[in-house]
């Protein structure tokens, strides 16, 4: 009975063994195959991952070619409104200056018309007897002259204003031929604005400044006949006399500033006037 019973022991342990022997070579079998199928997939989702860069890529640079077409056409449609609007401006200010012209003939009769060309066109060749366009030009500012007097003023609006104040900044840095401009511009779209007769003054001024003297006369008494009742012609008849006084006409700064006296006693530019006289 022991010899079985250590029979039987022996049997079972190698059973035992045997079955341990056999279950590791399977875990084995099995993590090698699970190895195998991670490779592949490794493998594969770094193909799919290739895949997917590439068709990014495919997407994103046709993207960006679509983007160039359509800034190219945007480009185009923009060139060709700019060159429809500057024909289109051009259109409009040759039909101004033409309907200027127009009125001018029917108000005042014997000023020529300027002639207004069509757009892209070159002036035809002028013969001898033809009047050319800036003696046309000449004409028509000798007629503008002829002014009648404004006496009714509006009141300024925020554009005129800024207007002013922009001509008026240039005179004071000293730009006084960009001022002179500028002025006129402002009384060329303003004439009945407050602010017209400063204008008008300072367009004297700068002209002083320049010492373009008798152009500041010039402008001052323009601005005594178009604004006669305006608060700036005592200021105009002083720098009247101040251009005379450098021009070295005497006599006719003293008549200026006697005048200025005589006219408006009450003025600002009369007590400075008093105050000349007596150094005559």
């Amino acid at each position: 009975m022991l010899i079985r019973a250590s029979f039987l022991l022996f049997v079972m342990s190698c059973n035992v063994s045997f079955a341990g022997l056999f279950g590791d070579d399977k875990a084995r079998e099995q993590i090698s195959v699970l190895r195998s199928q991670v490779d592949k997939m490794e493998v594969r989702v770094a193909k799919m991952e290739d895949a997917l860069k590439s068709q990014a890529l495919l997407e994103l640079y046709s993207q960006v070619e679509t983007m160039g077409i359509e800034l190219g056409k945007m480009r185009g449609q923009l060139e060709v409104l700019n060159n429809d609007g500057m024909i289109l401006q051009k259109r409009q200010r040759d039909f101004y200056i033409d309907l200027d012209g127009r009125l001018r003939q029917i108000e005042q009769p014997g000023v020529p018309i300027l002639p207004v060309l069509p757009p892209d066109s070159e002036p035809a060749p002028l013969s001898d007897e033809t009047t050319t366009t800036s003696e046309l030009i000449a004409k028509a500012d000798e007629s503008s002259s002829v002014i009648l007097p404004i006496t009714e003023l509006v009141p300024a609006n925020s554009t005129e204003s800024s207007a002013y104040e922009a001509a008026y900044g240039l005179f004071l840095n000293g730009d006084y031929a960009g001022a002179i401009l500028q002025f006129k511009d402002f009384l060329q779209n303003y004439a009945k604005s407050s602010l017209a007769p400063g204008a008008a003054y300072w367009i004297g001024n700068a002209h002083y400044a320049s010492r373009d003297f008798q152009d500041a006369i010039d402008a001052q008494k323009k601005l005594m006949r178009i604004y006669p009742e305006s608060q700036k012609v005592p200021d105009a008849l002083l720098n009247i006399a101040s251009s005379q006084q450098e021009m070295a006409d005497r006599n006719a700064a003293k008549q200026t500033l006697e005048e200025l006296v005589a006219k408006y006693p009450s003025s600002e530019a009369a007590g400075k006037a008093k105050e000349r006289l007596a150094k005559l």
